[in-house]
């Protein structure tokens, strides 16, 4: 990976590690118990829409809120078995924040392939 920027050698090594889940396979994710975490800033979900369904968590506090043993966890924190899909505007940022719930133990985190916008431009297409 020499000559590439850091930041996409670090994008690689976090993607490598986690099942990361195609549009068209979120709704089936959901029924199994999945749960979605959009972590799109409020300006973009103001701008862009909701994801309805999902929980709004600020990226800047992802980790107090999901991780089971934090004295700031959601309600939804009740194990490290969780299945969450986290949803950012275009599937980068949810990738590193995917692979920092892994490396907290959350072990089933993962996050959308191409992230909010993959997700509204398949639903304008169907």
């Amino acid at each position: 990976m020499a000559g590439r920027p850091a930041i996409d050698e670090l994008l690689a090594l976090a993607r490598a590690g986690l099942d990361r889940v195609e549009p068209q396979q979120l709704a089936d994710e959901v029924a199994a118990g999945a749960v979605v975490v959009d972590i799109r800033p409020v300006e973009q979900r103001s701008r862009d829409g909701e994801l309805p369904g999902a929980v709004v968590v600020d990226r800047n506090v992802l980790e107090w809120r999901l991780d089971p043993t934090s004295p700031h966890r959601l309600p939804i924190a009740v194990d490290h078995a969780v299945r969450y899909i986290i949803v950012c505007n275009e599937g980068y940022s949810s990738s590193l924040a995917a692979a920092t719930l892994r490396r907290l133990g959350l072990s089933r985190a993962t996050d959308l392939i191409g992230g909010y916008r993959a997700l509204t431009s398949r639903e304008r297409s169907t």
